[in-house]
């Protein structure tokens, strides 16, 4: 078997995992709870394209508090 066979898997390895981090971080933004099920949902539903419009166009910026650091 040629070895490109196995990259769709591979890539949709990547996605489910690109797709995992982008959900747990709108779960954990200070959105209202519809806005957080609306870009789950989209995120979930459409992976590809969801990541791509939750990075354009999610506002991350506005509604992550950022990374605190424990020490």
């Amino acid at each position: 078997m040629h070895p490109a066979t196995y990259s769709g898997g591979f890539f949709g390895l990547i996605i489910l995992i690109l797709d995992l981090i982008a959900v747990f971080e709108v779960l954990n933004s200070n959105r209202n709870v519809t806005s957080k099920l609306g870009w789950s949902l989209l995120i979930f539903l459409f992976p590809i394209l969801g990541l791509v419009l939750y990075f354009l166009f999610g506002g991350r910026e506005e509604h992550n508090s950022g990374y605190q650091s424990i020490a």
